[in-house]
C-alpha cells in the first residue's frame, strides 16, 4: 500500500528546512511516523530538501512505496 501524502506531511509537521534526506527520515523517525511513511521516505533520492513541497513533489514524482 502507498502512502498517503497527508501522512507524509503528518510525519514532517514542523521540521524546519532545508534539510537532507538522512535528516528528513530521522526527524520523521523521532516522532512516531509508521514503518511505511519511514520506508517510503527512505526510498526518496538522497539530496537536500527546502522545504515541505520539495518533498512533496519529489514523492508524487516517484513511485515510492508501490509493491512491485
Amino acid at each position: 500500500m502507498r502512502t498517503s501524502m497527508a501522512d507524509i506531511e503528518h510525519a514532517l509537521k514542523g521540521i524546519d528546512f532545508p534539510k537532507t534526506k538522512s535528516e528528513i527520515v530521522s526527524y520523521a523517525q523521532s516522532h512516531g511516523a509508521s514503518e511505511q511513511v519511514i520506508t517510503d521516505l527512505q526510498q526518496l533520492p538522497d539530496r537536500s530538501y527546502t522545504n515541505a513541497a520539495d518533498v512533496a513533489q519529489e514523492f508524487s514524482g516517484k513511485r515510492v512505496g508501490e509493491q512491485r
